[in-house]
């Protein structure tokens, strides 16, 4: 019963405060929201590149594949994987025993033609003079004339056998072709090779090439010229270049365009074989480019905040949704949402609103 009085009393209060006390006819305004410090800078146009990145494979203009020409069984092995070598160097050796018995046994024949050929040579003498002196007839003479061409010829062929078994032996010792660093070594001593067996390869690590395949959807992109830049596993830039060599057909395993590139890096820094990676540069044209810093991403979407004035002189932030394209060193460019001359906010833009009061400096 006390609580109802009390209640009572002050509902009676408040019916009655109204008639009372008259409030000024213009209430105070609330006081208006401090603008936020920002630092803008313009947008600018810049050149950005249009690129592609690809795998690229170092090849050697002069490569070759080490086959023996001979058979037989392999006795030594001069040199092991990476290893340079020169012109002519001897890099491995086939068992030449069976050969040099040739070689030998043809020596031999060559020295018991020689011997005949030598005995028909003084025979022949004899049989002139005798003929000159009436004692032997011309038929005689002419028998020995005979025997003497026919000893000579086969000491000539006996000499050109020799010669030949001689420079097979010569193929007993593999040598290499030219100037330039050994690849992987397959076989072992022992192993019986043919002229199938590839015992090595011989790459000479200077006039390389990038081999590029780019795929057929940019077949109206490509053309002569087209800068290359190739890169290591950190993104540097080894060796900027171009495309010298178009393949007029499409790989048919790969469906790619081979594009070339000469390199001209030493050989510290690119090897044949190498994979790198390779940017085409496709095309250059000016387009906007703004801070990494000033950009904010929000479900997917990257926006950043413009400091735009309003028609009381103030500046507002606001929020501008903008398609992003290629890096550019620290900075993106953008291919929609941004014009040239527009005040990007490139500080404290974690602490911004769409419509938020800025003060803008920069």
């Amino acid at each position: 019963m006390r609580r109802l009085i009390f209640l009572s009393i002050i509902l009676s209060g408040i019916a009655v405060f109204p008639s009372g006390c008259k409030q000024p006819e213009a209430a105070a305004k609330a006081p208006a929201m401090q603008a936020f410090p920002v630092q803008t800078e313009s947008v600018a146009l810049a050149p950005v590149e249009q690129s592609s990145d690809f795998v690229a494979t170092i090849k050697s203009r002069r490569s070759v594949t080490v086959m023996p020409q001979v058979d037989g069984n392999l006795t030594q092995i001069l040199v092991k994987s990476g290893d340079r070598v020169h012109a002519g160097q001897v890099i491995m050796e086939i068992d030449p025993r069976r050969q040099q018995a040739l070689v030998d046994a043809q020596r031999s024949t060559e020295n018991q033609k020689k011997a005949l050929y030598d005995y028909n040579e003084l025979e022949i003498e004899r049989q002139r003079k005798l003929f000159e002196a009436g004692v032997t007839s011309r038929d005689t003479l002419d028998q020995a004339e005979q025997s003497f061409r026919n000893t000579r010829a086969d000491w000539e062929s006996a000499i050109a056998t020799r010669k030949s078994l001689e420079e097979q032996l010569a193929y007993y010792r593999v040598k290499a072709p030219f100037d330039g660093v050994v690849g992987d070594v397959p076989v072992h001593l022992g192993d019986y090779v043919t002229s199938t067996t590839a015992l090595t390869t011989v790459d000479e690590n200077k006039d390389l090439e990038a081999y590029i395949y780019a795929p057929t959807e940019r077949s109206g992109q490509v053309r002569l010229g087209l800068p290359v830049r190739l890169l290591d596993s950190d993104g540097k830039v080894v060796e900027n270049t171009s495309v010298d060599f178009l393949s007029p057909q499409v790989d048919s395993q790969l469906q790619g365009i081979l594009l070339k590139a000469p390199v001209h890096s030493t050989s510290d820094v690119l090897r044949s074989a190498q994979l790198v990676k390779a940017r085409v540069i496709w095309k250059s044209s000016p387009q906007p480019v703004i801070p990494v810093l000033a950009v904010s991403r929000q479900g997917g979407q990257s926006f950043v905040f413009l400091a735009q004035q309003q028609p009381d002189g103030h500046f507002a932030a606001r929020q501008t949704a903008v398609t992003l394209g290629e890096t550019v060193g620290n900075s993106y460019a953008v291919t929609a949402g941004l014009k040239e001359g527009d005040k990007v906010i490139v500080s404290g833009t974690q602490f911004l609103v769409d419509n938020m009061p800025v003060l803008p400096h920069g």
